[in-house]
């Protein structure tokens, strides 16, 4: 097939990095729009990330040389790509990615704003891909003809959203329980300064609590008419960490489901697992979606958080738990799988469901 133009909103930042490194060598998308600050406007790409580059290849050859744009040159945008990918967030991520889908862009976004919006997807493809049926009805509300928005969701669900899931879909979640152990890089850099991180860690991170206990609810919703509806009676209880870890968010998971599975029930549930971007053999899907560790003391973040080239979820600790039915810990890469890996495995399942061309 013939590549898809793109374009990276927020290209210089840790996300808008992780994007160009994925995207250097895709076999479905092509880089050719690039925007970031206005500070870097006007620059090549290599002259912009001059010493804050902080990836750990070489900026792409087929990137370096291309001219960073301010944000507001949608016009540009529209000559050059048929789909954005943003990494920007805030009041920039409100402003302009509404701007874009209304100028007939397609949007995947990494910022959490239009997260709570009804008719915007949530969205992790092995999960809820059904969401997308919703964007007829979203392009319609707004008066847009071909673009969209569809987001992902807060960088530490996956971990254990996606093992939780083919639970849910057979015995019903009930309670969840869940702490979360959450690497620096998820706070962007500069991020938590080491006088603050170094032999500590930190029982707070904003609105993470918040996003952990809400989005798992619309993910798991279903898309009724011109919304998506959270299920209901799920009850989840988060506590949130930042650790001093470089990369790799871990979750210790307690779930207390509708009917109880027996621990052999859940492994063969897990060992058995293919997801649909498997099935379709999307190029950012992992071999294998969820990995099991049978190892007493794994997962952990620095041996584990690359499996699957990133995109994997490795579990293991699986065990009956003493106040619900059971508890496991779960593993992801926050700036692969939680970040841009995850927006380009978004973009993907657009396409193969014929909604990005």
């Amino acid at each position: 097939m013939k590549r898809i133009p793109i374009g990276i909103l927020g290209a210089t930042g840790m996300v808008g990095q992780q994007y160009l490194r994925l995207l250097a060598d895709h076999p479905w998308f092509e880089i050719t729009f690039l925007c970031a600050s206005p500070k870097s406007a006007g620059k090549t790409y290599a002259e912009a990330v001059q010493q804050r580059w902080h990836q750990a290849t070489p900026i792409p050859d087929q990137a370096s040389q291309l001219h960073v744009h301010s944000i507001d040159q949608i016009k540009i945008a529209l000559e050059r790509c048929r789909c954005i990918f943003s990494a920007v967030g805030g009041d920039i991520a409100r402003e302009y990615e509404e701007k874009y889908a209304a100028a007939g862009l397609p949007v995947v976004s990494n910022a959490s704003y239009h997260r709570s919006t009804s008719d915007i997807p949530v969205l992790i493809p092995e999960i809820n891909a059904s969401h997308l049926a919703i964007l007829p009805h979203q392009q319609a509300k707004r008066g847009w003809s071909k673009g969209f928005i569809v987001t992902k969701p807060n960088c530490s669900i996956q971990s254990y959203m996606l093992p939780l899931a083919p639970l849910h879909e057979i015995f019903g979640i009930r309670n969840l329980m869940i702490t979360t152990l959450q690497a620096v890089s998820g706070a962007g850099y500069p991020g938590v300064s080491s006088w603050d991180i170094s032999d500590n860690v930190i029982p707070y991170i904003a609105k993470e609590e918040e996003k952990s206990e809400k989005e798992p609810l619309k993910i798991f919703g279903k898309v009724q008419g011109n919304h998506i509806e959270a299920a209901a009676n799920i009850c989840i209880s988060a506590h949130c960490n930042r650790v001093p870890v470089l990369d790799g968010h871990l979750a210790c998971v307690s779930a207390e489901f509708k009917t109880e599975p027996t621990m052999e029930q859940v492994r063969s549930i897990w060992d058995s697992y293919i997801s649909l971007p498997q099935q379709l053999q999307l190029p950012s899907a992992p071999p294998k979606t969820i990995i099991y560790r049978e190892e007493v003391d794994r997962p952990q973040p620095r041996l584990d958080r690359n499996a699957g080239n990133g995109m994997a979820v490795t579990v293991g600790r699986l065990r009956p738990c003493n106040l619900l039915d059971l508890r496991f810990v779960a593993l992801s890469h926050n700036t692969l799988r939680g970040a841009a890996g995850g927006g380009i495995l978004n973009a993907e399942i657009l396409v193969s469901q014929g909604y990005l061309t």
